[in-house]
């Protein structure tokens, strides 16, 4: 048995690749490919990481989870998906680290599952662009507190990265860029649930729909229906293409606004996000979605 955690992060996803694989529920269960529904999982592990303490879980209870998320004994491949698996928003700078509690958080996770293979599957975004979307997440807390003492130019999703490997030597890693995310969308779905349909899933065009003319939707379905591309790199240049030509005006367009914010300080952490970029995909052991 295989489970799957995707763990974020804050402000990349907003339940976007649980709404289209849920739409694939039926035909990926029989093929043993189980996606719950988030009231299923979400308190229920959060209760058990809780009650645990770091202590792993006694014999049986891998069972008992499993049955209260899936009442399923036909399990292959369980797909759980949360932002906040790892920590609130208001405490993603915890620890003076980004996601500093993941030390501890990411083997609790995986012991939930002591007899499965685990993967975790984690979105990037650009720290220009991911502290302020997640600040303004928060409730009563200052800018300073949010950010708990550490820096933008600290942040770095490398040392995440390297962490999560070295907190979970055995388990499957993927990442990929939040800014990528249009482009590589077939691909996620294939990737989170390790199966290739016969047809496109359902739902392959979900985030198109957000960021392209209903006139360059219809034109990019009709052209793979003529062009069918053969490989995921190919998909991706196809719907470059499109969003190239037709993307909503400022669709693609992030918002950077947080208390002294300056397009200095913009360009300088998009410069460090691109260099950090280039670390990770040089980590052993790390799937390094790219179009």
């Amino acid at each position: 048995m295989q489970v799957i955690y995707h763990i974020g992060a804050h402000c990349t996803d907003e339940d976007r690749l649980l709404k289209s694989l849920l739409k694939n529920r039926d035909t990926l269960q029989q093929h043993g490919v189980i996606v719950p529904g988030p009231g299923k999982y979400r308190k229920l592990i959060r209760q058990t990481l809780k009650s645990l303490d770091g202590v792993p879980p006694a014999a049986g209870a891998e069972a008992s989870l499993l049955k209260a998320i899936t009442g399923s004994e036909q399990i292959e491949r369980l797909i759980l998906s949360a932002e906040d698996f790892l920590t609130f928003a208001s405490w993603v700078f915890v620890n003076q680290n980004l996601y500093g509690n993941a030390m501890s958080r990411i083997p609790a996770l995986a012991d939930l599952f002591p007899s499965a293979q685990i993967e975790f599957h984690l979105a990037l975004r650009n720290p220009a662009s991911f502290i302020p979307a997640v600040f303004a997440r928060t409730k009563d807390i200052t800018f300073e507190q949010f950010m708990r003492g550490v820096s933008p130019h600290d942040m770095q999703w490398s040392s995440l990265i390297h962490i999560i490997r070295a907190s979970a030597p055995d388990a499957k890693l993927t990442v990929w860029c939040n800014e990528d995310t249009p482009m590589i969308w077939p691909r996620l779905m294939r990737e989170v649930t390790g199966h290739t349909p016969a047809s496109p899933f359902e739902g392959e065009a979900d985030l198109l729909a957000e960021i392209m003319t209903a006139d360059g939707l219809q034109r990019y379905g009709s052209y793979l229906e003529t062009h069918p591309p053969q490989n995921a790199s190919q998909h991706a240049r196809i719907i470059t293409a499109f969003l190239d030509k037709f993307a909503v005006d400022d669709a693609l367009e992030d918002e950077l606004d947080a208390p002294g914010w300056t397009q200095q300080l913009v360009d300088d952490l998009t410069h460090q996000y691109e260099e950090d970029l280039d670390q990770i995909g040089h980590i052993a052991g790390v799937n390094f979605i790219t179009p």
